[in-house]
């Protein structure tokens, strides 16, 4: 994972971008009994087009009502599901503030990852939250640990508003007239699963270093996925370039 083409940097931004849960720790109010001691709770995670966290979280959680006190908080993002030897995967905590945004790109990028929370979004008690990220630990296994800043972590987007302004009509555009495509990038180019029984793979994002696949349906669906480009790209025009690049290499591979 860790290779001169991939930075610790890199590979952690691609883990972010891979997975949609994560384990958020907070401080603990002090106003409450156990007040001071550390909270650890499962959330749903996506991200922004530079790879800064993205939550929807509610005013009624413990975790949030600790955030309103202390909006310092770490997440744990867990690459290592489905090894035999966990130890040997990747894993990367980050540190950073919790600070609630009604941004409406944050609202999109989530929903888009999670469409199931669109039924909650509105209700008065939620909030989306965006991770400002001071630091991050990646272990990407036995001896590859490395600490980096969060500056260091980001993905810069200065060339990229071209592209962030016109990722709604990619991924409509790649869903609705270039299914075929999109269903070859899980199955043939990452090695997931074929759709069945009514459910589909979708593309739900793009971004500077790839784009974000989601397998939909009523049966089997949650499933992500992350495919990474082998370009960086800026605008529509870059990212279609590298899309019919990677739909040429999966129909040519067996």
């Amino acid at each position: 994972m860790d290779t001169p083409e991939q930075p610790p940097a890199a590979s952690a931004r691609l883990l972010l971008r891979s997975t949609d849960r994560a384990a958020l720790a907070t401080r603990r109010r002090e106003d409450d009994s156990s007040g001071g001691w550390p909270y650890v709770a499962l959330v749903l995670l996506a991200v922004d087009h530079d790879a800064s966290p993205l939550l929807l979280l509610s005013s009624l959680a413990e975790h949030s009502k600790d955030i309103a006190k202390d909006d310092r908080v770490s997440l744990l993002v867990d690459g290592t599901i489905g090894l035999d030897e966990p130890l040997t995967g990747a894993r990367v905590t980050l540190m950073g503030r919790a600070v609630k945004s009604d941004e409406p790109r944050y609202r999109a990028r989530f929903l888009a990852r999670h469409p199931g929370a669109a039924m909650y979004a509105d209700f008065k008690d939620f909030a989306f939250y965006r991770l400002l990220v001071q630091r991050a630990h990646l272990v990407a296994g036995f001896g590859r640990i490395h600490w980096i800043e969060g500056s260091a972590l980001l993905a810069g987007t200065a060339d990229a508003e071209a592209l962030m302004a016109r990722e709604a009509d990619i991924v409509q555009h790649m869903n609705e007239d270039h299914a075929e495509a999109v269903a070859l990038y899980a199955t043939r180019l990452l090695g997931q699963p074929a759709a069945t029984d009514g459910n589909r793979w979708t593309m739900t994002g793009v971004d500077t270093e790839g784009c974000d696949l989601r397998l939909s349906g009523s049966t089997t669906g949650g499933r992500v996925a992350r495919l990474p480009f082998e370009h960086r790209v800026g605008d529509a025009d870059q990212a279609r370039a590298e899309l019919v690049r990677l739909a040429k290499q999966a129909r040519a591979k067996p």
